[in-house]
């Protein structure tokens, strides 16, 4: 399973790279905005960070639109990844872009069925968004553990993107599935890191070394 990480914090990107466990990085407006910085700076500098597939946004909700700002975000480097909402225009931008050879993550996926025609529509990836779903009581990882068997059965090359996770046990349960890919925020992979026990047993060990005659 690889993981993606969810942000577009440079300084975050930066350091957690440099833990060699990084696969490539989704981003999105909100995301984008929180910076303060302008989208040419953080995207070039993402692409010098990562070398892996990068989701850059549309923000167009019609599908010339969708085309249009995808063939230029896909112009940028060869890992652009272009994020296309699951929507009807979506899935007629999908089309195209997919016989023009641009890479795609169709996202805010919420249902197998939606993930289904986004796949038949020739997406690169499907991103469900499991968090959001748990918010209003649904069992977010169930559709994903649905979507992945169901590309399964029928061969779809689509590639599923656990998204919106909120905890590492959201994780664990994606690389239980067989998700292809999971996208995490970095609060998420630094709690991963961390185990109480791990740091008890260094404390033990470098207490012990003191005792060891010099």
């Amino acid at each position: 399973m690889k993981i993606f990480l969810d942000t577009a914090d440079l300084d975050e990107i930066r350091e957690l790279a440099s833990w060699g466990v990084i696969d490539g990085v989704t981003t999105n407006p909100t995301l984008i905005a929180r910076t303060g910085k302008s989208f040419k700076e953080i995207v070039d500098e993402i692409f010098k960070l990562v070398d892996g597939p990068i989701s850059l946004e549309v923000i167009s909700t019609d599908a010339e639109g969708m085309i249009k700002e995808a063939r230029d975000l896909a112009k940028i480097h060869k890992n652009v990844v272009v994020k296309i909402p699951m929507t009807s225009e979506g899935l007629k931008a999908v089309k195209r872009l997919s016989k023009e050879g641009v890479k795609t993550n169709v996202t805010l996926v919420f249902s197998a069925n939606q993930a289904i025609l986004a796949a038949k529509a020739g997406a690169t990836y499907v991103s469900p968004f499991i968090g959001r779903l748990d918010d209003i009581g649904n069992e977010g990882m169930k559709i994903v553990e649905e979507i992945v068997q169901i590309f399964r059965n029928y061969d779809f090359k689509t590639k599923v993107i656990v998204s919106s996770v909120r905890h590492p046990i959201h994780v664990i349960q994606a690389a239980k599935i067989g998700a292809d890919v999971v996208t995490i925020p970095p609060a998420v992979l630094r709690k991963m890191v961390k185990h109480p026990l791990t740091d008890i047993g260094i404390e033990r060990f470098l207490e012990d070394w003191k005792k060891v005659p010099k």
